[in-house]
């Protein structure tokens, strides 16, 4: 005889078997039901063109000023005007400060009556018809005498600082009442380091070349015997709305160290014509073209398929795909060189993918597993039948 179970028992049973039943159902659809629907291959074509093809190198650096002035003064003294301030526009020659000269115009007095007794008493002994040494000795004491005049100018003159260079005063370190020391100005040179001078003399006054710059790059050591001297490059500098071109004017010799340790070689790119929206001291990209060909007829790389040791594309003849050996040349990024057995027009095949409708984000109704309430039986795609679990 059989075990007999309460009636209440025997109706949770059957409940929890229907709970089991519509789990195990909805369980299959989630697993075999269908997902995100998965991308389908769809042919596509591209034509092969004819055009000029570039081979680049890339290198990062920093917008530079094309030249740079430190200036200071040549002679010793007490400044006694200062006649510029920094953001000011100045041209070459112009006067930017000046220390008191009143000694140096003495020297040059001074120089002056010196040279004029030693030129008198030469002109004395030639009319007197002195000895040979006497005049020799009279023309070197002109010759001495016309040096000093030239010195004592050449004081008198750095009495005044003139820029080297037209440009913009980037730096004043000077002031009415300071004494200054007699250094050498730096002069104008090109702005490889910031600072030209040569550690012994200090800028009173800087000036940079306005609206002339160059890119001071560096280029990977794997890439710079690529890179020389003349090439052509294209620059675009962080702030400007669109790249300017630039010529490679030095490529340096001697590896640096990067920040990640590896090894690199400056090489300096000037800035071609003038720009409004090109500024010192900003970060660049440079794109050098160490390569350049015209008349490169290319496909998308992607046509291209390989058997063995021949390389074929699947031409488009009269609607019909028609393989078709060709020879290939240079790769030039996403595109290849064809040096034969394609000409210019022919349409290729090459392998796309597309997403079809409700496969992922859009407004398809089928997005996703469907699971339908208990209220009465319905059929779920591969997971059979939910039982109804409304019984009493």
């Amino acid at each position: 005889m059989g075990l007999r179970l309460p009636r209440g028992r025997k109706r949770v049973l059957w409940l929890a078997a229907a709970v089991v039943v519509g789990a195990g159902g909805v369980g299959a659809w989630l697993v075999v039901g269908p997902s995100a629907a998965e991308p389908t291959p769809q042919d596509m074509t591209a034509t092969a063109t004819s055009g000029t093809q570039r081979r680049t190198v890339a290198a990062t650096g920093t917008v530079q000023p094309a030249h740079k002035a430190d200036l200071a003064f040549g002679v010793s003294g007490e400044v006694t005007g200062v006649l510029v301030a920094e953001g000011d526009t100045v041209t070459a020659g112009q006067v930017l400060a000046t220390v008191d000269d009143e000694l140096l115009r003495a020297e040059v007095d001074a120089a002056e009556s010196t040279l004029d007794a030693a030129e008198a008493r030469r002109d004395d002994d030639t009319a007197a018809d002195a000895s040979d040494p006497q005049l020799a000795a009279d023309d070197a004491a002109v010759v001495s005498a016309r040096s000093r005049l030239t010195a004592a100018q050449d004081s008198l003159d750095q009495a005044r600082l003139r820029a080297t260079i037209a440009g913009t005063v980037v730096a004043v370190d000077v002031a009415v009442g300071d004494r200054v020391g007699g250094d050498q100005p730096s002069g104008d040179s090109p702005t490889e380091p910031d600072d030209q001078s040569d550690g012994s003399t200090t800028a009173q006054v800087t000036v940079v070349s306005t609206n002339r710059y160059v890119v001071e790059a560096s280029v990977a050591s794997s890439d710079v015997e690529r890179v020389e001297a003349g090439q052509q490059a294209e620059i675009t500098p962080v702030d400007a709305t669109e790249p300017v071109e630039g010529t490679v004017t030095t490529v340096g010799l001697v590896a640096e160290t990067a920040d990640s340790g590896a090894a690199t070689f400056p090489v300096t790119v000037d800035v071609t014509g003038e720009r409004d929206d090109i500024f010192a001291r900003s970060s660049a990209t440079v794109s050098i073209v160490v390569e350049e060909r015209e008349n490169v007829l290319t496909v998308p790389s992607q046509a291209l398929h390989s058997d063995g040791d021949t390389t074929y594309v699947y031409k488009i003849v009269g609607g019909e795909r028609t393989r078709t050996v060709v020879e290939i040349g240079t790769a030039y990024g996403p595109q290849t060189e064809i040096v034969s057995g394609l000409a210019e027009g022919d349409e290729v095949e090459i392998a796309g993918f597309t997403r079809p409708p409700g496969g992922g984000g859009g407004d398809s109704d089928d997005q996703g597993p469907r699971v339908f309430p208990g209220g009465g039986g319905g059929q779920v795609p591969g997971g059979g039948m939910i039982p109804g679990g409304g019984g009493k």
